[in-house]
């Protein structure tokens, strides 16, 4: 018994100490800067055991959480993200080690190129679950955290997961390439030689 309590503990340390940060080391972007971000809750799915959120409470979280983010690029070429919540489960106060819900949300993103006028993606989809502390995974997220902590640690585990996946498509895809700029001719200017 005590191996097991032994072990528990252990990785509840190991979850606490790999928990998503507001300030986090840059991805690399290229030239990628946000323009506008979008956040549309409007029709997300609660949980039957959700606590309950409304859908101006969710769109704060995201945006702030995108801003903190994706504001921080300061490319040349600009870039709209759009995230959809669908669905998610602020986890309730549960029966401690026994039965403790973990916290989720799902998310349909699009990301559209302001210059050529066209999306490069529409309704990838993600989901993600909040991070685990020494206490939560003992007690429950419901007992440990507030819903409005709860709704901001998912929106940085949404905002840190797009935030990945754009510089997985950069890298992969040239997403955010330097476009090329247009070469303009040169003026023709009469040469003349100096006379001496």
């Amino acid at each position: 018994m005590l191996r097991i309590l032994t072990l528990i503990t252990g990785l509840a340390l190991m979850a606490a100490c790999t928990q998503t940060q507001v300030y986090e080391p840059p991805e690399s972007l290229g030239e990628f800067k946000l323009r506008v971000n979008y956040a549309f809750a409007d029709k997300a799915v609660q949980g039957p055991v959700s606590r309950d959120a409304t859908p101006e409470e969710w769109t704060k979280a995201i945006q702030n959480a995108v801003d903190i983010r994706l504001g921080r690029y300061d490319g040349s070429q600009e870039y709209d993200v759009g995230i959809s919540l669908e669905g998610y489960m602020l986890a309730p106060p549960g029966i401690p080690v026994i039965y403790n819900p973990r916290s989720t949300a799902i998310v349909l993103v699009n990301v559209y190129d302001v210059k050529n006028k066209e999306f490069l993606a529409k309704g990838k989809q993600f989901q993600v679950l909040e991070d685990t502390t020494g206490g939560s995974a003992f007690k429950g997220s419901g007992h440990e955290r507030t819903k409005e902590e709860q709704m901001s640690g998912l929106a940085l585990k949404i905002a840190d997961r797009v935030e990945e996946w754009l510089a997985e498509e950069h890298e992969e895809n040239g997403w955010f390439d330097k476009r090329p700029d247009l070469i303009q001719p040169l003026e023709s200017v009469e040469v003349t030689q100096n006379p001496t």
